[in-house]
């Protein structure tokens, strides 16, 4: 029995027990940019007052552009083929999503924390370890940024 519709995701009560049904429109075309690497995908997806937390710029970066030039800076930098979601949790508007992949021959592990309003993301923090690998981001993204 069909218990409660909210955006982009269906709950639905059997026993008294709450089901989730399917992933959250936002975080499926978040993958789907991953996947693709259309940039253009940025566009219709990031809120105007959106903030970008890097994991080595200490200062929130705000607002839809430099967001979005951080996020594509990064999909060149990451989506080199080896980089993969390993878990994710989603609750209400927000999302953790973990990921790994290998750059150069370091290994990144981080997580990406998603935060969204009216089908938008407004918050996107990233979190990266070991060091080496975050040391190794910092110079592979700067070199992309110089440029841009």
């Amino acid at each position: 029995m069909l218990r409660q519709v909210k955006i982009n995701s269906i709950l639905i009560t059997l026993n008294n027990n709450l089901i989730f049904l399917g992933l959250n429109m936002i975080i499926e075309k978040w993958h789907n940019f991953v996947k693709t690497k259309d940039k253009s995908i940025l566009d219709n997806l990031i809120a105007e007052n959106a903030i970008f937390y890097s994991p080595v710029v200490h200062t929130p970066q705000k607002g839809s552009i430099i967001t979005k030039i951080y996020l594509k800076a990064a999909s060149e930098v990451l989506f080199n083929g080896t980089f993969n979601y390993i878990n994710e949790i989603s609750q209400g508007n927000k999302a953790i999503c973990e990921f790994e992949c290998q750059l150069d021959d370091i290994y990144i592990n981080g997580i990406d924390i998603i935060s969204w309003k009216d089908n938008k993301i407004t918050s996107f923090k990233v979190m990266v370890r070991p060091l080496k690998g975050i040391l190794l981001l910092k110079e592979k993204m700067a070199n992309i940024l110089l440029k841009k």
